[in-house]
């Protein structure tokens, strides 16, 4: 009788501490009491300051929320071959959830990674770009934040500082649906500003300034969120200066390297943004395929007054008193 509940007991003892050890392993994958812990993957498509901004932005979202992160961060240098090799690594892995920062990034991973979340920030248009079958419904695993920037807003600033400008240069990469979708928007405002848009594409950074050159002579060029044109921004502040034409960037680490101006978005914002849907998924239970798209509102107003008149302009005292951040 005595073996017989001495066995029992074993057996109760022996479910205990199966049922602890599960509920360690959970709580370590964020799903337990006791802390939340997560291993993400970052793929960024490359390094500049605005990229840079959204990935921060990213993990501080969880920094924020004391959440402790296990982070394999991963940078493609700016070439697709390298997104799709990080995309694919990422599937076989061992992660909760996978971030993308930029367009291509994002094609790459939403194609490789179809069992965890995917996220991206710093796509302008996640519909256009094939990740979604909507903004409103994404209806896979993937979702995220637009950069989509207010390009006719950005292009009227043209106007404000050189109003007689007649002609704006565009130089873009061939290969990124964000950057074809900005330059159809901009060729909207331009008509109705009776603007001319003179435009050149490229494959890669290293193109730059030969496309600028065959752009001739212009009154003003308009940087997009373009990633290859955005990591060699000095090149544009070179011919900027060289031909005293305006430049107007579409954020502010553009303005930073020495464009004059734009009202763009800030980039850490949305990556703190899109942090926070992140959480919604892994703390909340909530699926990518019901979280629509989100956009920022955070607009801010960069000026440069020196960068300008090295350009040539002056910038007005009220847009300066205005601004929300006047670099010096």
């Amino acid at each position: 009788m005595r073996l017989k509940h001495l066995a029992t007991a074993i057996v109760a003892v022996s479910s205990v501490i199966a049922v602890s050890a599960c509920s360690g392993g959970d709580s370590a994958s964020g799903e337990g009491e006791g802390g939340d812990s997560y291993s993400i993957g970052i793929s960024q498509l490359v390094q500049h300051p605005a990229l840079d901004a959204a990935s921060e932005g990213f993990k501080k979202s969880f920094e924020d929320a004391d959440v402790t992160v296990e982070w394999d961060e991963q940078n493609a240098q700016g070439e697709q071959a390298n997104a799709t090799s990080i995309a694919q690594t990422f599937a076989n892995k061992d992660l909760d959830l996978a971030l993308a920062v930029a367009t291509p990034a994002a094609q790459a991973a939403a194609q490789a990674i179809t069992d965890i979340p995917v996220l991206f920030t710093a796509v302008t248009d996640a519909e256009e770009a094939g990740l979604v079958a909507s903004n409103d419904a994404p209806g896979a695993n993937v979702t995220g934040t637009s950069d989509l920037n207010p390009v006719a807003d950005q292009l009227q600033l043209v106007k404000d500082l050189k109003p007689d400008a007649k002609t704006v240069g565009i130089v873009y990469s061939s290969g990124e649906v964000n950057s074809q979708v900005q330059v159809d928007l901009a060729k909207k405002a331009a008509k109705d500003m009776g603007v001319e848009i003179k435009e050149a594409t490229i494959a890669n950074s290293g193109e730059l300034a030969q496309a600028v050159d065959s752009l001739g002579k212009v009154d003003a060029y308009y940087v997009p969120t373009d990633n290859n044109v955005v990591s060699a921004v000095s090149t544009m502040v070179q011919a900027a200066e060289k031909n005293k034409a305006l430049l107007v960037g579409s954020e502010a680490g553009q303005v930073e390297q020495g464009a004059a101006i734009t009202r763009g978005i800030d980039y850490t914002k949305l990556g703190e943004q899109t942090g926070k849907m992140a959480l919604q998924i892994l703390q909340d239970g909530k699926k990518p395929a019901d979280m629509p798209v989100e956009t920022s509102s955070n607009l801010e107003l960069v000026v440069n007054p020196k960068a300008a008149k090295a350009q040539g302009v002056e910038i007005p005292q009220d847009i300066i008193d205005e601004a929300d951040n006047v670099i010096k």
